[in-house]
């Protein structure tokens, strides 16, 4: 059983798995055309790194050797489902929080496998440029995906590409401002 707070918030892990050229994975939705990073919720009496390696297993057939934790986001970040996408269940489910690590690939990148559950999440896997899976998700996972890519490409190596100019403006400040405290560091 997943864990839901009090607010309706689903406690769940994302990965942003990087191979050492840059490129980041992403998965298709088995049977659909949507496509997105790994995922999934944690679950009671389960620690949110816990929840990483079983999904980490279960949705991309890897190991914790496999894989380089290189960092996650200092808060959970949220969405909300949109009513049609929420079920009529209790605890109501009004959308997910999110801890979002970042990974990079140790092993031969033909070790990922989507066939290691009896209900795969992914029937086939895809890497592209770092800010690519902000266009290619959801529609109202776009802005966590802009944020936890912005927090998380500080630790990426190589360094990733500055973002898109197509985003919508009231991203862009959590970017630039991700970006300029970068650079008096360095």
């Amino acid at each position: 059983m997943d864990r839901i707070d009090s607010q309706g918030y689903r406690a769940n892990v994302g990965m942003i798995l990087m191979d050492g050229d840059g490129h980041v994975l992403i998965g298709g939705r088995a049977g659909r055309s949507g496509w997105q990073f790994p995922q999934g919720g944690i679950r009671h009496n389960e620690s949110a790194e816990e929840a990483l390696y079983r999904e980490l297993r279960e949705e991309v057939g890897l190991e914790c050797a496999d894989v380089e934790t290189l960092g996650r986001t200092r808060d959970w970040l949220r969405y909300q489902l949109p009513k049609r996408y929420r079920r009529s269940q209790q605890p109501l489910c009004i959308g997910q929080k999110q801890r979002w690590y970042l990974l990079k690939l140790l092993c031969d990148p033909d070790s990922i496998r989507c066939d290691t559950t009896v209900e795969p999440e992914f029937d086939r896997f895809r890497w592209v440029q770092y800010w690519a899976p902000v266009a290619k998700v959801i529609y109202f996972k776009r802005q966590v995906y802009a944020r936890a890519l912005t927090e998380l490409g500080k630790l990426a190596s190589p360094p990733p590409p500055p973002p898109p100019r197509w985003w919508p403006r009231h991203w862009r400040p959590a970017a630039n401002m991700d970006a300029n405290a970068q650079s008096r560091h360095h």
